[in-house]
């Protein structure tokens, strides 16, 4: 028997590691295999020639070395590093560390001592060599990442288990029968974790909330919030913080603050909104030169810094868009009324106000408190109508709103900003929820002229408190920042790109964002739209909020934050009383202090945007539910080891073609080319290709659809 079939065994792998910790016990002194076998207190002559062949192996694996003749040492010395745990879908996982420049460390399933996906954990990194995989295992659980899951559950008669949702929560959940709180066998619930006993398979916990019946809309909507940490309800305590703040507009606030309830202001919305934080003023000067106000609810005027309301908002984060609902980071009383501004009533803003010339340059500009009086409430399609007809309300206003957007726009691009044009695929849903139909969400001139001053709104705001202070004297601000891609990112985008004909420039930002934005339109309206776009965005940075004053690569703007939003983001109310604190004459505050809430309202933004696509995704399962065998034109929009994804071109529902499922040969997966190859034919399937699929299952409780490829005969 060869020594590499005997250490393959699970006794020698446990020999293996205690062999290897003699080591360590001993401060890597060398040892040789009878100074080994002793300390393991092994006197059987056969094991120990066992410790011999483990010895030579180890060295053999670069583990161990040969220090002297039979006298063998660690490599290196094993370490304790933190990171948190990214879990496979094998139940193995991989503990990413904070270091960018270090390497993920391999745990197997047996070594994560019941660490769970995201938890952040200490890892004992095992002795390694250069050029091999660092392997180790959990040693200590720091910080749960969560405790409550969405799931299923299962009744028998003396006890319940509970099955989650998430796919990489390994491990069905004991209730004992005293902890059910009134569930049902089958029940969709919330299930939190009380209890994991060491030597315990499961934890134990309870049912947290029951959520209702499986497969209906409110029922899955409610678990997608759960499973993202996102309450369903406000508080009694927040509600009535916000019922008890007073309605009325008094004329000694109104002093403190510049008067544009006579100047002309609309707000421009989606038809179904509720909440309108933002409005537009729009007054000619005496001078010939145009005065724009972006006017932004005042939320901070109402909401107390460490109220329970305040610390609700900053809990939540943000304001969280399923597909159809809107879950409020404030509660109703302020994000429909108070803070709303609604048409024919005098509302508190927080303003910054432009004078413009003719060439759209900025000649004056004011930011402060104010309050308004909003003439019309537009939709889009209603402002759309007036650009493209010039007939209308505000006809005048409105055309020369946008014609200086435009200027602003093009100025934007020339500088060096990327267009993104993503397509939005919106549902038609019945009473019930279901969806009956899908379409793609247009943007047009109206969406583009709120953006551009919104926009210009936030990056001057950036600019005031940025240029406020020099070096050391620098004033702490909440920005938004966006780092520029990877070189080899980029690289690897544009090999990709080369493929369809287009060309990436990628000698400087301006040369990449210059092609990047010619891609982008040319490809508009192209099949492969959606896959370059997405292709692209993936090779970007992520945006994130920070006290740091770096620039934004994607606008192509020096400094960036966020103003327009504070009704449905926490960040943008941090900026109002930052902002306010300067314009008052106040001193610069704690960057560490708030680089911490930075970090958390990045994170809550990604939580929101997860939990967004996934109620995307569960409706797309659920509209293709009905259409099971129905044949569909696709892209190729992933590939990956074990399937390619495919984006139905008709209504951009995306599934998985398994290649186990292919059936005309073995494929495998070229990482380098973003493609598939037969190993006997050598057929290539790459993304961006158009295949045809049938609909072959949908899997609801996963958000998985799953489709089979129609192959020429």
């Amino acid at each position: 028997m060869s020594n590499k079939k005997k250490h393959s065994s699970p006794i020698n792998q446990v020999l293996t590691q205690m062999v290897l910790d003699v080591f360590e016990q001993n401060g890597n002194t060398p040892l040789n295999y009878k100074q080994v076998s002793a300390k393991l207190n092994i006197r059987d002559p056969e094991a120990k020639y066992t410790i011999l062949d483990i010895l030579k192996e180890e060295a053999f694996k670069q583990t161990l070395k040969e220090v002297s003749p039979g006298k063998f040492q660690l490599l290196e010395l094993k370490t304790f590093i933190e990171g948190k745990v990214d879990l496979t879908n094998d139940g193995s996982a991989f503990i990413v560390t904070d270091d960018e420049d270090e390497s993920d460390i391999f745990v197997a399933p047996r070594k994560l001592r019941n660490a769970l996906n995201g938890d952040r954990v200490r890892v004992y990194v095992y002795a390694i060599s250069k050029g091999k995989r660092k392997e180790g295992e959990v040693i200590e659980i720091l910080q749960r990442a969560k405790m409550e899951f969405t799931g299923i559950v299962k009744l028998s008669e003396r006890f319940a288990f509970f099955i989650p949702d998430d796919r990489k929560m390994m491990h069905d959940i004991f209730i004992p029968m005293s902890g059910l709180n009134g569930a049902k066998n089958g029940i969709k619930a919330v299930a939190e974790i009380t209890d994991w006993p060491a030597q315990a398979k499961n934890p134990i916990g309870r049912i947290k909330h029951i959520l209702g019946t499986q497969g209906e809309n409110d029922t899955e909507m409610n678990a997608i919030l759960a499973e993202y940490g996102f309450p369903l309800s406000f508080p009694a305590e927040v509600e009535h913080d916000a019922e008890a703040i007073p309605a009325t507009i008094t004329p000694q606030e109104i002093a403190k603050r510049r008067d544009f309830r006579k100047v002309t202001t609309f707000t421009i919305d989606p038809f179904d909104a509720k909440d309108f934080d933002d409005a537009l003023s729009f007054k000619t000067l005496e001078n010939g030169n145009y005065e724009v106000g972006v006017h932004i609810a005042d939320v901070s005027h109402y909401i107390i810094p460490d109220s329970p309301l305040d610390k609700e908002a900053f809990e939540r984060g943000t304001s969280v868009y399923l597909v159809d609902r809107v879950i409020p980071m404030l509660p109703e009383r302020l994000s429909n009324g108070l803070c709303s501004l609604r048409p024919n009533e005098d509302k508190f803003c927080f303003s910054a106000v432009f004078e413009l010339d003719e060439e759209a340059h900025i000649v004056n500009e004011w930011f402060g408190k104010t309050v308004i009086h909003s003439n019309r409430r537009f939709t889009y399609e209603e402002v759309q109508e007036v650009i493209e007809t010039k007939q209308g309300d505000f006809t005048n206003e409105i055309l020369k709103l946008n014609e200086l957007a435009y200027i602003l726009r093009d100025r934007k691009f020339k500088n060096g900003a990327i267009s993104f044009e993503t397509t939005e695929v919106k549902f038609k849903l019945d009473e019930k929820g279901k969806p009956i139909g899908v379409y793609i969400k247009e943007r047009k001139d109206a969406h583009k002229l709120i953006e551009d001053f919104m926009l210009l709104a936030n990056r001057k705001v950036a600019d005031f408190v940025n240029n406020k202070g020099k070096g050391k004297q620098k004033y702490t601000f909440v920005y938004r920042a966006h780092d520029s891609p990877k070189p080899e990112s980029l690289a690897n985008f544009a090999q990709f790109a080369a493929r369809f004909g287009y060309r990436i420039n990628t000698k400087s930002d301006k040369e990449t964002a210059k092609s990047l934005n010619f891609l982008m339109e040319d490809v508009e309206g192209k099949k492969e739209q959606n896959v370059l776009t997405q292709l692209a965005i993936r090779s970007m940075a992520k945006a994130i909020y920070t006290t740091k004053t770096s620039s934004h690569y994607g606008l192509a703007f020096d400094h960036y934050t966020h103003f327009t939003s504070p009704i449905r983001r926490y960040p943008d109310v941090m900026v109002h009383r930052l902002l306010q604190h300067y314009l008052n004459g106040g001193q610069s505050v704690s960057a560490e202090h708030y680089e911490k809430l930075c970090l958390y309202c990045s994170q809550m933004e990604k939580k929101a945007a997860d939990a967004e696509r996934a109620s995307v995704k569960y409706k797309q399962a659920e509209y293709l539910k009905d259409q099971v065998g129905t044949v569909y034109s696709g892209i190729i929009s992933g590939v990956t080891e074990w399937g390619m994804y495919v984006e139905i071109i008709e209504n951009k529902c995306e599934g998985m073609i398994r290649l186990r499922d292919i059936s005309d040969d073995f494929y495998t997966l070229d990482e380098k080319n973003y493609a598939i190859i037969g190993q006997r034919k050598k057929k290539v399937y790459q993304l961006g290709d158009e295949v045809q699929i049938r609909v072959k299952n949908v899997d609801l409780a996963k958000k998985q659809i799953d489709f089979s490829l129609v192959q020429d005969n």
